[in-house]
């Protein structure tokens, strides 16, 4: 069977032209794979946007997450090194007068 097919501007092949005779026996096909495309893009829609709290306990870690700023930059304003930063945010237990040095570092960093 000959198919003529019709080019783009570019001359790449755009357009293929079908007999309905064979069209009518892919019908079926096109429109399950057409519903399949449209499903999938149904899905694309209901994409969730990542939550750190989900997936981090740490709240040293998981409050710099959501203020967006990386561990040296939190570090180096509050004139401590990235390690001491790191070391905080894999603890099993922060004590409170750390946790709140953090949130006013925190504080700080978002309004500066």
């Amino acid at each position: 069977m000959n198919l003529q097919t019709i080019n783009d501007i570019n001359g790449n092949a755009e357009y293929v032209l079908l007999p309905v005779q064979v069209f009518d026996a892919l019908k079926e096909q096109i429109e399950d794979e057409l519903a399949g495309l449209e499903a999938w893009a149904e899905q694309e829609e209901d994409y969730v946007d990542f939550n750190p709290a989900d997936y981090v306990d740490n709240p040293v870690a998981l409050a710099r997450l959501q203020a967006q700023i990386k561990q040296v930059d939190l570090a180096r304003h509050m004139q401590v090194t990235q390690s001491y930063i790191s070391k905080l945010e894999h603890a099993d237990h922060v004590s409170d007068e750390a946790l709140q040095k953090i949130s006013a570092a925190l504080l700080e960093m978002r309004k500066g």
